[in-house]
């Protein structure tokens, strides 16, 4: 039993640092995505090969660029094996910029991510990181068609970090 409850809590943390991949991008918070990668981690997006510390260098400021962004990874499934884990899932992002008129538009992106994780004096972190982009769309931003002065719904504009309504998890 005390293998399976330790397998358990491994899997738990390692999908912790999954999700939290995405909500630190989106919330632009730089120390929360280091969490997320051992400094020398294999990272691979393609438009980037490098390792873990030079894609948050890189992917921070990207990110700053959208007016919104939002990511969700989902389907996640891991193998643990000791302190090493390999790990699958898909991924959806949405980022709101501006098109050629100044009107608001989203590009958004489906993945999956091909992950290796380990344990390292107690925290699981990403060892190594594939992404796969499997798909991508563009649309205009409905927000202010969808939220009339009678309707209106909290919408969040996360432009720099530290937004007061980001809670550190």
């Amino acid at each position: 039993m005390d293998s399976q409850l330790q397998e358990l809590l491994d899997k738990k943390a390692c999908e912790e640092v999954i999700v939290r991949y995405g909500r630190t991008q989106d919330w632009l918070d730089t120390p929360g995505q280091n969490s997320c990668f051992w400094p020398d981690a294999d990272i691979d997006f393609g438009f980037f090969k490098g390792n873990g510390a030079d894609w948050v260098k890189t992917v921070m400021p990207h990110e700053q660029e959208a007016i919104r962004r939002w990511h969700m990874s989902t389907s996640v499934i891991i193998r643990v094996n000791g302190n090493k884990a390999v790990g699958e899932c898909y991924g959806i992002a949405v980022g709101t910029g501006t098109d050629a008129e100044g009107n608001l538009s989203d590009n958004m992106y489906g993945g999956r991510y091909l992950d290796e994780l380990e344990k390292r004096d107690g925290e699981w972190r990403i060892s190594k990181r594939t992404y796969i982009l499997d798909w991508s769309t563009s649309f205009p931003n409905a927000i202010d068609s969808m939220t009339p002065d009678d309707f209106a719904l909290n919408i969040l504009q996360i432009r720099t970090p530290d937004h007061p309504m980001y809670r550190p998890l």
